[in-house]
C-alpha cells in the first residue's frame, strides 16, 4: 500500500505544479497582453489623429484651390453676388410680344432670324429718304433701329414698316450720342455687322446682303459703301468708287494738296479709313470702337483717324471701301438746319454753332488720346 500511496501523493503534487506554472504563465500574460492593447490603442489614436490632421490638410487646400479658381474667375463687374448659371451677359434688340410664348428655336427660323443690325439717326424733313433706307434693310432682314434726333416719332405712323421698327426718340441730339447710350456691345452682341448711318443717303445701287457677303468674303472688319462722284457730295477722296475693283484699301495721291499718298503710306486717310456717314462694324471691331467713343463728346470728330486701332488686325488689310455696292451722299443739312418753310426773323439757324462744336471736339479729342498714350505705360502703338 505505501508505494501505491506515494504514487498518488506525487501524482497530485505534480498537479498542484503545473496548476501553478499556468496561472503563473497565465498572471505574466495578462500584462503583456494588456501593455500590447494599451500600445495599440495609443497608436490607433496618434494615426487617427495624424490622419485627420492630414485629411484636415487635404479639405484646405482644395477649399483653397477652388477659391483660387473662383478668384480667378472672370464675372461680370456686379454679378459676384449671383450663381454663374443664372447670368445673362448680352442682350439683343428683338422686340417680344406681351401675350405670345416665345417661338420655339429651330433650323428654319434660327437661319431667317435678324442677324445685321442697321441704325440711324432720322429727322422727318428726310422721311421719304428715310423711308427707301428703311425698306431696303428690312427687305434683307435686318433689325432696324431709329434715332430720331428731333423728337418726333408719330409722324412716322403712316408707313407700314413703322411697328416693325426700334423707334428712340430725344430732341437734338446727334448720332454717336445715340450710339454710346443704346447700342451697347453686350446689347448688340447678337448681330455680325453694324451699320451706323446717316439719314442723307441714297440707296438705289446698294444691297445690304450682297454688301455683307462681300465684306466677309474680304474680310473687312470696318467698312463703308463707296459714294457715286457723280451724284455726291464727296469730301474724301478714298470714299470715292473705282469702277475696277469690288473693294479698294488705299489712294495713291502725288501732288495737289493735302497728305501725299503712295504705295508707302500705312495711315489714314490714305489708307485704314472710311468716313463717319456710313460707316460698317463688325461685331468684334463695334466692341472697340464703342469704348472709344467719348462720352460727351458727341460729334465724334477725330474718331475716324484712330478707327484703324479697332480693326482687329492690320488696319491696311482689314478696313476697306466697296465699290461694287454704292451709296449717293446728298449732303442735306440735318442738325441744326432750318426748315425753309419755318423760317422767321427769330430763326436761329444752329448749323454755325455745331461746327463750330464739331471742331472744338476734334481738339478736345486729340488732346485727350495723346494723353492716354504718354500715360499708359502698358499700351504699345502697332502702327509705330
Amino acid at each position: 500500500m505505501w508505494p501505491l500511496q506515494c504514487r498518488v501523493v506525487e501524482y497530485q503534487d505534480n498537479l498542484d505544479s503545473d496548476s501553478k506554472s499556468k496561472r503563473l504563465c497565465f498572471c505574466g500574460i495578462v500584462p503583456a497582453v494588456s501593455l500590447l492593447c494599451v500600445v495599440l490603442l495609443f497608436s490607433t489614436l496618434f494615426f487617427a489623429q495624424r490622419y485627420n490632421e492630414k485629411l484636415l490638410r487635404w479639405k484646405m487646400n482644395i477649399k483653397k484651390l477652388k477659391n483660387d479658381n473662383c478668384k480667378n474667375q472672370c464675372r461680370t463687374g456686379g454679378s459676384h453676388a449671383l450663381p454663374e448659371g443664372i447670368i445673362s451677359n448680352t442682350s439683343d434688340l428683338e422686340m417680344r410680344h406681351l401675350w405670345d410664348l416665345p417661338m420655339t428655336k429651330t433650323i428654319e427660323n434660327k437661319e431667317n432670324a435678324s442677324t445685321n443690325l442697321f441704325a440711324m439717326a432720322v429727322g422727318i424733313k428726310q422721311k421719304d429718304l428715310v423711308n427707301k433706307l428703311v425698306k431696303k434693310f428690312l427687305s434683307s432682314n435686318f433689325v432696324v433701329m431709329l434715332f430720331h434726333y428731333d423728337g418726333i416719332v408719330d409722324e412716322w405712323n403712316d408707313f407700314e414698316w413703322n411697328n416693325h421698327v426700334i423707334h428712340v426718340a430725344v430732341a437734338n441730339q446727334s448720332k454717336w450720342w445715340f450710339a454710346k447710350r443704346f447700342l451697347h456691345p453686350d446689347i448688340v452682341a447678337e448681330y455680325g455687322y453694324i451699320f451706323l448711318w446717316d439719314e442723307d443717303l441714297g440707296v438705289e445701287h446698294f444691297h445690304p446682303d450682297r454688301y455683307v457677303s462681300i465684306i466677309k468674303s474680304e474680310g473687312l472688319e470696318i467698312s463703308q459703301p463707296a459714294l457715286d462722284s457723280n451724284k455726291s457730295e464727296v469730301h474724301h477722296q478714298i470714299t470715292a468708287r473705282g469702277r475696277r475693283s469690288n473693294v479698294h484699301r488705299r489712294i495713291y495721291k502725288t501732288g495737289g494738296s493735302g497728305k501725299r499718298c503712295d504705295e508707302s503710306s500705312t495711315a489714314p486717310p490714305c489708307t485704314g479709313w472710311v468716313e463717319m456717314m456710313a460707316p460698317v462694324f463688325s461685331r468684334a471691331a463695334w466692341r472697340c470702337v464703342w469704348y472709344m467713343i467719348q462720352n460727351d463728346l458727341i460729334h465724334a470728330w477725330g474718331l475716324d483717324m484712330q478707327l484703324g486701332y479697332c480693326a482687329q488686325g492690320d488696319r491696311t488689310k482689314n478696313v476697306g471701301v466697296v465699290d461694287a455696292e454704292y451709296i449717293v451722299h446728298y449732303g442735306h443739312p440735318t442738325l441744326g438746319g432750318l426748315d425753309v418753310n419755318e423760317v422767321s426773323s427769330r430763326t436761329k439757324d444752329h448749323r454755325v454753332d455745331v461746327r463750330r462744336l464739331s471742331y472744338r471736339e476734334l481738339q478736345v479729342f486729340r488732346k485727350r488720346w495723346q494723353k492716354a498714350v504718354e500715360e499708359d505705360d502698358c499700351w504699345v502703338d502697332p502702327f509705330q
